[in-house]
This record gives structure tokens, sequence and C-alpha cells, in this order.
């Protein structure tokens, strides 16, 4: 049996992450915070895909965590980055626990159109909502985190330092998650879960659970997106950025807990040279390398590791 060095590398790179929170350039931190936004949202999605499931409306979670994050700051006046990440995590968690009442039932393609279906309807009254800044959005800014005063200039680093610890427990979460006995009917449910229901396991529940779960990592997401920025707008709940959340996912694979946030890190890399050098047709750039990994690298860029590994 081969050795689980996981917990290792978790510890490895958020400790490369911290050390880049003190000493690297502030671009290179954004750059880095909106990786780890954004692999937060496709760490969830990946809990979905070894489900079975492929959900085109994370963007609704992405956009209730940042949307509820900002609106605590700025209607509220409870400009602590702590709570408006609990609270973005929270709000996107609660909704998607009824969602999924209803979402739980539906498999394949029926489950990711209506995934887009309430992404979108979030979009539209987003837009429409002149008292959230319909299409231009609004500011937000943390003042402080858990009750210490920021100063400026800080903020962003901080708020970087804190999503690395983050990554770390969620992670590391997840990962013992997907190795215990429920976490592994969720491979089992992919795979054949008339057989799982036969077995006597409840193929509902844990497409429920999974999927709250997948919705609160989301919400998470949007609100440490949201800190980095600096400004929040109805694109969050868009179908393209739930699309970006499957390319990612696609990207990386399902094999670690690891790969959402190397293959987000590619991606946003990717994303920004091809928009410094090749501004009108960036999105061709990213359907090349979409077409490559599916040819070459149907598992994702995971497999790569694992072949070097072996």
């Amino acid at each position: 049996m081969s050795r689980d060095r996981t917990a290792a590398a978790l510890a490895v790179t958020c400790a490369l992450l911290l050390a880049a929170a003190a000493i690297a350039p502030q671009w290179l931190v954004f750059l880095l915070a909106l990786a780890l936004a954004k692999g937060l949202v496709v760490l969830g999605l990946v809990l979905l895909m070894r489900t079975g499931l492929v959900s085109f409306g994370q963007g609704l979670y992405f956009g209730l965590g940042a949307y509820a994050s900002a609106l605590l700051a700025n209607r509220a006046g409870l400009a602590d980055a702590a709570l408006m990440i609990v609270a973005g995590t929270v709000c996107a968690a609660a909704v998607a626990a009824v969602l999924g009442l209803l979402l739980a039932r539906y498999r394949e393609i029926f489950f990711a159109m209506l995934s887009l279906a309430f992404s979108m309807i979030l979009y539209g009254a987003l837009v429409k909502s002149s008292a959230l800044g319909s299409t231009d959005g609004f500011n937000l800014h943390a003042k402080a985190f858990a009750g210490v005063a920021l100063a400026a200039g800080v903020e962003r680093r901080v708020f970087f330092a804190v999503s690395v610890l983050a990554l770390l427990v969620v992670a590391w979460l997840l990962h013992r998650y997907l190795s215990s006995h429920w976490g592994r009917l969720s491979a089992a449910i992919r795979d054949n879960e008339l057989r799982v229901e036969y077995l006597g396991a409840s193929v509902y529940r844990v497409v429920y659970v999974n999927y709250v779960v997948a919705g609160a990592l989301a919400g998470m997401g949007g609100a440490f997106a949201a800190l980095a920025v600096g400004h929040v707008d109805p694109e969050t709940a868009y179908w393209t950025t739930s699309g970006e959340f499957v390319f990612i996912a696609i990207l990386g694979g399902t094999g670690n807990v690891l790969a959402p946030f190397l293959s987000a890190a590619i991606f946003e890399g990717l994303r920004t040279v091809a928009n410094q050098y090749a501004p009108n047709v960036w999105q061709m750039s990213l359907g090349v390398a979409m077409l490559a990994i599916i040819m070459f690298l149907p598992g994702g860029l995971w497999t790569l590791l694992r072949r070097r590994a072996a």
C-alpha cells in the first residue's frame, strides 16, 4: 500500500504560500489570492464530480458569498474580514441546504442545467437591483480582522495569509472525508448508485451533504475573492464564471485535494499572460489548453504527478 503524503504536501505548500504572503510583490499576492479563492470553489466542485455530478451553477454560491460579505461591511457597518468570511460561507451554505433538497434528486444534464438556472436567476436579480449597484456592483473595504485593526497596505497580505490557512484546514478535512466510508460512497454512487441503495446506504443523503459542502466552499471562496478584489458585481454569478470553475476542475483533475489549487494558479497565470500578450484572443488560448488537456491528459494535470511518483 502506497503511503499517503497529502498531509505533508499540504503543510509544505501552505508554508511556501505563507512565506510568499510576507515577501512576494503585491501583484503576485493578488494573483495567488484569486487563485486560492477559486480553488476553494473548485474543491467543492471536485467533490460533486467524484459523486458523478457536474454543476454549472457554482457561480450562484460564489456570488452569494461575495455579496453577503460585502453587504455586511457596507450595510451593517461590520467591516471585520473574519465576520465577512463567516457571513459569506454561512449564507451560501444556507441557500445550498434549501436548493439541495430539490437538486439532490436529479442527475446528469438535468442537475447541470438546474444548477445553471438558479445561478442565472441570481444574476438577473443582481443586475436589476439598483440598491446593489446593478451591473456596476459596489466596493467594499475590510478595516480589521477578528477585532484587530489592519494597517493600510497590509490588508491584502493578511487576507491572503488567512486564505492559505483556510486552504490547509479545508483541504485536509475534505481529504479525510473522502478517505472515510461516507466519502467512498461518493465514488460508488458515481459508478452505480442502484447498487449503493441495495447495500442499504442513502444515495439522496450523500448527494445532499456533498452539495451543501460544495455550496459552503463556493461561498467561502466568494468572500475571499471579494476581499482580495475589493469589489463585487453580478459577473460573480454569471454562467461564464461557473464555466471557469468547471474548466479549472477539468484542468487539474479530481485525483487529489491539492489539484484544484494547482490548476487554479495555472489558470490565473495563463489568463494573465494571455491578456497581456494576446488580449483579443485570450479565450482562444484557454480553449487550446483545454483541448490539449482533454486529448492528452483526460485525468487532468494531476496525473502527471501520479505518473512521476509511480
